[in-house]
């Protein structure tokens, strides 16, 4: 591989923000300093005036997804290409077994769809069911296939959901195996009984989505499974926090000394529920994800959780039904696909609502964006660091770039974006994916096949020293 030296930019890490060139070789950083010299054939990147930062690592998408009998618009090519047109170089996309369906079958299978990737990959696997044979296949996953994380669904009743007896025998498994627990908090046999109250109102459009998952569905879930976590004494990690409730859940559990991490989609962050009611069908259809968008008053406090680092990542749960694929629910709100987009305008829109409004400082911005990601999955500092030794996945971020968010414009295959008509002011001019120029002042250079798969390794022995906290094991002397 060719050398490459971006040159005059201010280096943004989570820790802090300096002057320096950054030069890169055979993909990976080997240099940081200031002026660095440019070696005989190296492609040079002006960076001045521009931050450079590590690309954006989003833990939370689901391509080529087959999910309420649809299948997603983009495909591991067209959405990490996608991803990279926005300052993104990594995803971590998730394995969902089919109930009863081998762990390793499944695994197999996105394995497979995944080769075609234009960026680097990992995966989480979900745990939709239990017996020995999951358990087996959860050890082989971690100790030769590099997966670190287990997903958890406590919705979708009747099909993934996962009832308390299975998130028991799965955290325990993971803690023994040094991985994460990660869980969709929503109480499931609510929205169920919801579902169906709201449509025996006659409320059969999108609008009856968030009524059918109000806020306090998702408080329940998340505090169950803080609760869980915390008899196990297993660190675990809430996708996807979209309310005020689960935000306080994970706060207080963190206050008291428990290792709970939480997760914000960007669209959660500047969307209000207010699209559930647009007159036209199509368009508030299109916003049909779970947990839903909610008042604008979570916004805040999803905001006020980031900058007080009770949460920690920020992801899109990329997710993209067309329009005629979304129609399967016009009758019913309950079968609309769920899932939006965002892989590409998630650093724009957190820059622009984010560091713009001074909620959040360059390097804060890095820490959500892919430092702290890199950090709970184990693949820090290889990613979510401008450091010597690390894998040459970079923005050059234009603080003073604009550009004007639209479908007609994406590069996602998808047909709707949730930010549609938003103007951001921060965008990425450059970005370098192993070392190579894969985005350049809105050229798209993604090539298909190039990402690697990430293995992400089991955490430290003090991880999993024990399997449950020393008090619930000894018995108390009662005096009599």
């Amino acid at each position: 591989m060719a050398s490459l030296l971006i040159r005059g930019g201010t280096v943004v890490n989570a820790d802090r923000a300096f002057q320096a060139d950054v030069l890169t070789q055979d993909g990976k950083i080997v240099a940081v300093g200031e002026n660095l010299t440019a070696p005989i054939g190296a492609t040079v990147v002006d960076a001045g005036g521009q931050y450079v930062m590590p690309g954006g690592i989003d833990p939370h998408t689901h391509m080529q997804l087959p999910f309420m009998g649809a299948t997603t618009m983009d495909d591991f090519y067209t959405g990490t290409a996608a991803g990279m047109a926005g300052g993104n170089t990594t995803i971590i996309d998730f394995v969902i077994p089919n109930p009863q369906q081998p762990l390793m079958e499944a695994y197999a299978t996105w394995r497979a769809w995944a080769e075609k990737s234009a960026s680097d990959y990992s995966f989480h696997v979900a745990i939709t069911w239990w017996d020995e044979t999951v358990k087996r296949d959860m050890g082989t996953l971690v100790q030769q296939e590099g997966v670190n994380s287990f997903k958890h669904f406590m919705a979708y009743k009747n099909a993934i959901m996962c009832d308390d007896e299975t998130l028991v025998n799965s955290f325990k498994r993971a803690l023994e195996l040094g991985a994460m627990p990660t869980v969709h908090a929503e109480n499931g046999e609510l929205v169920y009984l919801l579902q169906s109250e709201v449509a025996k109102m006659g409320i059969t459009g999108p609008e009856g989505h968030p009524l059918s998952r109000p806020p306090m569905v998702e408080g329940e879930a998340a505090n169950r499974a803080i609760a869980i976590a915390d008899v196990l004494n297993v660190p675990i990690y809430v996708v996807h926090v979209s309310c005020i409730e689960a935000a306080d859940a994970i706060a207080r559990a963190r206050a008291r000394g428990q290792r709970v991490y939480g997760e914000v989609l960007a669209g959660h962050l500047v969307v209000d529920d207010s699209v559930y009611r647009h007159p036209d069908f199509a368009t508030a259809a299109a916003h049909v994800m779970s947990p839903p968008f909610r008042p604008a008053g979570h916004q805040e406090a999803l905001w006020r959780g980031l900058q007080s680092g009770n949460l920690h990542t920020t992801a899109t749960d990329h997710c993209t039904f067309c329009a005629a694929q979304k129609a399967a629910g016009k009758d019913d709100f309950a079968k609309i696909p769920n899932g939006t987009g965002g892989v590409e305008e998630r650093l724009a829109v957190l820059w622009d609502a984010g560091v713009n409004t001074g909620r959040l400082t360059p390097s804060e911005f890095v820490a959500i964006t892919s430092a702290n990601t890199a950090k709970l999955f184990n693949i820090y500092p290889q990613k979510g660091s401008v450091s010597v030794g690390a894998d040459a996945d970079l923005a050059v971020w234009d603080p003073a770039g604009t550009k004007t968010l639209s479908a007609k414009t994406q590069h996602s295959k998808g047909d709707f974006n949730i930010f549609e008509g938003r103007t951001v002011r921060g965008i990425p001019s450059h970005t370098i994916s192993q070392g190579e120029l894969v985005f350049v002042q809105g050229d798209l250079r993604a090539v298909r096949g190039k990402g690697r798969y990430i293995k992400r390794p089991a955490f430290s022995p003090n991880f999993a020293a024990a399997s449950l906290r020393a008090e619930t094991l000894k018995p108390t002397a009662v005096k009599r």
